[in-house]
């Protein structure tokens, strides 16, 4: 089934505020380096603008990844899908995101992961 523009917008804008706060960016910063209100930037993650191809560019060269990493692939389904899907609460799995990404140490990483599915079997 094909997605709907807005879904779309929706899916483009998580991904970038992923991408943002997995590189320790504020919205604020992220912002100022687009040439951006951080306005902006608040609604291109919101998904209620949509972000231009130009954009999207810029977006690419500064987060080094191709423009294809802005948009679903093989069935992939957005953090918000994927909460409602199971039930999460999708705040609280935006804020676990988050936090996880600011662990520097990808051992410390490793290790919550580990804790996080030995609690998953209970």
């Amino acid at each position: 089934m094909a997605r709907r523009s807005e879904d779309i917008d929706h899916w483009v804008g998580e991904r970038i505020g992923q991408m943002r706060r997995d590189r320790g960016l504020s919205q604020g910063a992220l912002a100022s380096a687009l040439g951006l209100s951080f306005q902006q930037v608040q609604k291109y993650e919101a998904g209620l603008n949509r972000v231009s191809a130009a954009r999207l560019f810029q977006l690419s060269q500064l987060f080094e990844c191709p423009v294809s990493a802005f948009f679903p692939h093989n069935g992939e389904r957005s953090m918000t899908e994927r909460a409602e899907a199971s039930d999460l609460d999708a705040d609280e799995l935006r804020r676990l995101t988050e936090a996880f990404g600011r662990i520097g140490e990808a051992r410390v990483r490793q290790s919550v992961l580990e804790v996080v599915q030995a609690l998953a079997l209970r």
